[in-house]
């Protein structure tokens, strides 16, 4: 690297690291409210969405807290939480209408990446049918929540997906909920249009740059080291100044927001966690099975390993899809350095990460057990599911990899956080997102948020735009009219509407 390399620094507005649904959305946004701001984007791979958001990396559940019991958890008392499930579902409500108002504009070609999916819990056991029983009762009672169904009735839950119950022992005491208006959604595709929507309207976007450090300048820019990895590159490295950096590199950017400096990562830490999952495109199957269903997790599981049977679908095929099977590698991306782990720890993070692994213990067997676990043995968490499946049927693909956040608790001890979290400087120059599932599907709201949070100057003169984009900002969440309700017959076909949806249904059984 010679010194003229570095000392020619391009200067824009703002840099998006990572090529995702994260920086996708938060640049779309900025473009629609300060549409003479400069954006660069740097991806490190040869094209976007090819980690996390890439469709056979991750479930594409479209995740509104209709099928996921983990977002439903039991208090001693014996009742259910719903207050994470709610958020949840308002927060993808706000995706949807963002989604909608972008295909008004144009800024959105087609509808292909959101599928209309129902939603499933399935139990089995006398405990679990109680459970989902008084989780339905609970979450129903709700208004976002109301057209939820519940059944212990064979017949009927054979109805909703026969393949649930086909060959299965009578005697077993079986339940399941269903909601007609869960999704299907393919963020890789949708991460493409957003993407070249962006390109479009005058962003940079640059494949195959990897950003290698953030340091920040004495006038309060950043500056940004970046090497061209494609192999005829004119100059391997250069800098770029910006005012203002989001690090959307999934779970690349850890070490990214530690590259900066900035206070506020310190004591974060972060569990790498892989996983694969069993697929089939044969079309019998395929064709019998026109659902998401969420079971329950196995002790000391993590959220984002809840056994779920999922119709897929991809480039305009349908496939299942079964898993996660939780596994482990060292890397904080799937395409990433197998040193990713280790080059992230920090002193003021060890401490972090020590305190929550010795406060999780039953994940660390949890894990141990799915990696020694024989192929025979996670077949069989299929049949729990579906009795009659067979090896010929399925194949294996590995998902993306996922990263926990680790951070200091009140207390200053280490804690495993099951979500996603925004990590900003306190000038809100800089910020970056950590952590997984739900992820993309609030990929609307987080970006909305950080947009608070890093830009509190702008509040007063985008709250209008933002409101017009997204209704239910501007009100109580759940009372405005949503993709949910107002639209599922729109014109864009986004979603269909429950009474075609179901002749849908049984034109494909027929």
């Amino acid at each position: 690297m010679t010194d003229e390399s570095l000392n020619t620094t391009d200067q824009v507005d703002v840099v998006l690291i990572g090529g995702g649904i994260m920086s996708a959305t938060l640049g779309t946004l900025l473009q629609q409210l300060e549409p003479t701001w400069t954006i660069r984007l740097y991806e490190r791979l040869d094209d976007v969405a090819l980690e996390s958001s890439n469709p056979w990396n991750n479930a594409g559940t479209g995740h509104a807290a209709l099928c996921e019991l983990n977002y439903t958890p039991e208090r001693k008392d014996g009742s259910i939480d719903i207050s994470k499930a709610v958020k949840i579902n308002e927060q993808f409500e706000v995706s949807r209408e963002y989604w909608h108002h972008l295909l008004a504009q144009g800024a959105l070609t087609g509808t292909d990446f959101l599928q209309r999916t129902p939603h499933m819990t399935f139990v089995r056991g006398e405990r679990n049918v109680d459970f989902l029983r008084r989780r339905h009762e609970t979450l129903s009672a709700h208004p976002l929540f109301k057209d939820m169904e519940f059944t212990t009735d064979r017949a009927r839950i054979a109805g909703w997906s026969p393949l649930l119950v086909e060959g299965r022992d009578e005697a077993e005491p079986v339940a399941a909920t269903r909601n007609t208006a869960g999704t299907d959604v393919d963020f890789g595709a949708l991460t493409h249009q957003l993407i070249d929507s962006m390109v479009a309207r005058g962003a940079d976007v640059r494949l195959q740059h990897e950003v290698r450090s953030i340091r920040r300048t004495r006038d309060g820019r950043w500056r940004i080291k970046v090497k061209d990895r494609s192999w005829n590159a004119a100059r391997r490295h250069h800098t770029v100044s910006a005012r203002f950096v989001f690090v959307g590199a999934g779970g690349g950017a850890l070490p990214l927001l530690q590259s900066a400096g900035i206070p506020e990562i310190k004591g974060f830490g972060g569990f790498p966690i892989s996983g694969e999952f069993l697929r089939t495109s044969n079309p019998e199957l395929v064709a019998r099975h026109r659902a998401k269903v969420y079971g329950k997790a196995d002790v000391g599981a993590p959220p984002m390993s809840v056994p779920h049977l999922d119709t897929r679908v991809v480039d305009g095929q349908s496939y299942l899809m079964f898993g996660p099977y939780a596994g482990f590698s060292p890397k904080y991306l799937k395409k990433g350095k197998y040193l990713g782990l280790v080059t992230s720890l920090r002193a003021h993070n060890l401490t972090s990460m020590l305190g929550a692994g010795i406060k999780n213990m039953d994940l660390t067997q949890y894990l141990v057990g799915e990696l020694v676990a024989r192929p025979e043995t996670k077949f069989a968490t299929l049949q729990a599911f579906y009795p009659e499946a067979q090896p010929k049927d399925w194949e294996r693909i590995t998902a993306g990899q996922r990263v926990q956040v680790i951070k200091r608790d009140k207390d200053g001890k280490g804690v495993l956080e099951f979500g996603t979290e925004v990590v900003a400087a306190a000038d809100g120059s800089i910020a970056g997102l950590l952590g997984a599932s739900p992820g993309a599907s609030t990929a609307v709201s987080a970006m909305v948020e950080l947009l608070g949070r890093c830009f509190p100057a702008h509040a007063e003169a985008w709250r209008p735009h933002l409101a017009r984009m997204m209704p239910s900002l501007d009100g109580v969440p759940g009372d405005t009219h949503t993709l949910a309700d107002e639209h599922h017959a729109d014109a864009h076909g986004l979603v269909l509407d429950a009474e075609a949806y179901e002749s849908a249904e049984a034109d494909a059984r027929a």
